[in-house]
């Protein structure tokens, strides 16, 4: 059990926190409208990042961008910035060369990826020996972002050295957030976490597996528990009972409180997000060419109490969060998708579907992932006579075994989710 005094030291920036964001609790947002938030604000949250992803001069992109604190719009890899971006550790290159504005980071394009496959499969569960055909194919063959080593690596052991499913992976303790489709697939949240983890077959390392289900809880609890992100983080702490959790999340609120707190020399700095991020980090050394600080780097150790910060601090306005991660740079795609998610679910879709510069007509996957969305099942419309039913909030239950035939499989699910919906009519 969590110790009695660090519970109290949460309960008291909680309660911090929630005089200054009370009005961040949106109960009047249908639950549809959070689960397409979750999604679409991981996915504009991300594609902001694409521009200054891997710069970690924050400084530098603020001067590209013509001094402005604020992202004017979707920039394409290294745009204003000579083409590149100064990944330390790796070295000055385009890292997504076949991208343009408007697209998605790996990270995002992961959550295309999943989205896809659930798409071709619904409503049947989600495995990762069902989800390797379609990864495979995409990776090799119409993937246009940067591939991480760990999707590297678990490509040599499954296709080179043919290991068993259950024993690839490697040992990146780098956050991996994949799931964002599935709120539009069941609303069961042991089986969300179930397939949840899938999603990250190639990360085996315990940090990276406790941060995907710590933003995994927490977003399903602010969609279906219409609690606040402050209120559905601490309950997930409370629930996962792990010591390392508690540590980053009270990390990211005692950052937020100091940052926010005029008095503060932190709070009257230029670069005060920047700062904030780098001074929850130790020093990196990731032996290649530079050490950095893991707090702008893929580590969960860094990416958890980063993202939480841009969360806490910014939890009223979404678009502001998804911009001042950009601007800090690092890997800021990493932490956008947890952005992303819990301040979409928070808030809704409509917050920036139809925004000018971040919506739907700027966003390059936005309509292909509507038509996606739109056939799981808990937002497919099931037309019944003249009438569209939205089957929103209908789980389906009674799998079948692995070993029922396709058709018979898609048959019953289909008649399954249809009498969901009716009998919620």
């Amino acid at each position: 059990m969590i110790p009695t005094s660090a519970m109290l030291r949460l309960a008291l920036g909680i309660l911090a926190l929630a005089v200054v964001h009370a009005a961040s609790s949106r109960a009047d947002v249908p639950t549809e409208d959070r689960i397409r938030g979750a999604f679409f604000g991981s996915l504009v949250a991300d594609a902001m990042c694409l521009g200054s992803h891997y710069e970690y001069n924050a400084a530098k992109i603020r001067e590209a961008y013509d001094g402005s604190k604020t992202l004017p719009k979707y920039m394409a890899p290294g745009e204003q910035m000579g083409g590149e971006t100064h990944g330390v550790g790796w070295g000055s290159r385009n890292y997504h060369p076949g991208t343009v504005a408007g697209d998605q980071t790996d990270y995002g394009e992961y959550n295309v990826l999943v989205l896809e496959h659930l798409a071709r499969i619904a409503p049947q569960p989600f495995t990762v020996e069902g989800f390797l055909p379609d990864w495979k194919e995409r990776i090799t063959k119409s993937w246009k972002q940067w591939v991480c080593t760990q999707t590297k690596q678990t490509y040599q052991q499954l296709f080179a050295k043919h290991m068993p499913i259950d024993q690839v992976g490697g040992n990146s303790n780098a956050m991996a957030l994949r799931f964002a489709a599935l709120y539009a697939y069941t609303s069961d949240e042991s089986e969300l976490l179930d397939y949840a983890t899938k999603t990250m077959f190639t990360h085996r390392e315990t940090t990276a597996k406790l941060g995907n289900e710590f933003f995994a809880r927490t977003t399903f609890r602010i969609i279906h528990n219409n609690m606040s992100p402050t209120q559905a983080m601490v309950a997930v702490v409370e629930d996962m009972d792990n010591p390392w959790i508690r540590q980053k999340v009270q990390q990211a609120m005692d950052k937020v409180a100091e940052a926010t707190d005029p008095v503060s020399d932190l709070s009257k700095e230029d670069f005060v997000d920047d700062l904030a991020l780098t001074s929850m980090a130790r020093l990196w050394d990731v032996g290649k060419s530079e050490p950095i600080k893991v707090g702008k780097a893929s580590p969960t150790e860094g990416t958890l109490p980063g993202a939480l910060y841009f969360i806490l601090k910014y939890e009223t306005n979404p678009l502001e969060a998804f911009q001042a991660n950009a601007m800090v740079g690092g890997d800021n795609a990493s932490r956008s998708i947890a952005i992303g998610m819990v301040l979409g679910a928070t808030h809704g879709v409509s917050l920036f579907e139809n925004h000018p510069i971040w919506g739907r007509e700027k966003l390059n996957h936005w309509n292909h992932c509507e038509d996606l969305l739109r056939r799981l099942p808990m937002l497919e419309k099931v037309k019944t006579g003249n009438r569209e039913l939205w089957s929103c909030n209908s789980p389906i239950r009674g799998r079948l075994p692995e070993s029922t035939p396709t058709l018979l499989k898609s048959e019953y699910y289909t008649a399954m989710r249809l009498s969901a919906v009716l009998k919620n009519s």
